[in-house]
């Protein structure tokens, strides 16, 4: 029996989430095109027939926003490194190596620990990979790189049998059938929290959270209570939407999610609230 523990790092917005889900096989982690969507360090469960490996997924490395979520959020990736035995270092070739991308990779090439680089979006064309060859010329400072789409779930065993291969002889770390270290509360906020960002672009700031206060689990339905968090007035108007047309969308996208995981009728009763201290609980 082997078992180890698997960090996955990189700069925001690579895939990181999306390549955890591959893996493990199932949705755990939010996944969205917006920075810093991943606050807190999830576990993502992989079984086999040699053993488990237990994937972390990180906040994204992000450099240029000097704030408190920010500066938190790179104190959980630098306690995700301590104790692994594997780190998989994402890349997206459709972006240049800068500043973040220097950054995430400075937190980890003087560690002594086995490293995997995955350039990861290899779905795409080429004309979109531009940066294709940059990321291919740091293969020499890991042990092995792996070109695949997590998106679209390609040229992924390779990377689940290489996983195997470093973790060492152990028990398992988490009985069969739990996947996550997230709880049942944590897993329907981070549905929602998802929404949120899959309806507005760049009209709110990242930094909205959200919280769940109540499941009730009656004979036919699941009813559900939360609270979506920001941090000004103005951004509540524009999460309401006219009419609360806005928090509808939400709570509609938010309750077919959760129905189709759960098979499960659901009723998600939604507020927005403005709290200003929302990070600090994080």
């Amino acid at each position: 029996m082997k078992s180890g523990f698997v960090v996955i790092i990189g700069r925001s917005n690579v895939g990181k989430s999306t390549l955890m889900n591959t893996l493990v096989g199932t949705k755990i982690a939010a996944t969205s095109f917006r920075a810093q969507m991943t606050r807190h360090l999830i576990h993502g469960v992989m079984n086999t027939p040699t053993g488990q490996a237990v994937f972390i997924d990180t906040p994204g490395v992000f450099k240029d926003r000097k704030n408190p979520l920010t500066a938190k959020l790179t104190n959980k990736v630098k306690e995700s490194l301590e104790g692994v035995n594997l780190i998989i270092y994402v890349v997206d070739p459709t972006r240049e190596i800068g500043d973040e991308e220097k950054a995430s990779y400075g937190m980890i090439r003087h560690l002594d620990i086995p490293k995997l680089l995955v350039i990861n979006k290899s779905d795409l064309p080429p004309e979109k990979r531009k940066h294709q060859d940059e990321y291919e010329s740091w293969e020499e400072n890991f042990d092995q790189m792996f070109q695949l789409s997590a998106l679209r779930a390609s040229h992924i065993q390779p990377l689940r049998n290489k996983v195997m291969e470093y973790m060492p002889e152990g028990e398992e770390m988490y009985p069969n059938e739990q996947l996550t270290n997230l709880d049942h509360h944590f897993w329907i906020a981070e549905i929602i929290r998802e929404k949120v960002f899959s309806i507005f672009d760049k009209e709110v700031p990242y930094s909205i959270n959200v919280e769940v206060d109540n499941v009730e689990e009656k004979k036919d339905i699941t009813v559900i209570t939360a609270r979506i968090l920001t941090n000004e007035e103005r951004y509540k108007k524009i999460i309401i939407g006219q009419k609360g047309h806005k928090i509808k969308e939400i709570g509609q996208m938010a309750r077919k999610e959760l129905e189709q995981a759960t098979n499960r009728k659901i009723f998600l009763e939604l507020e927005v609230f403005v709290d200003k201290h929302w990070i600090e609980r994080i």
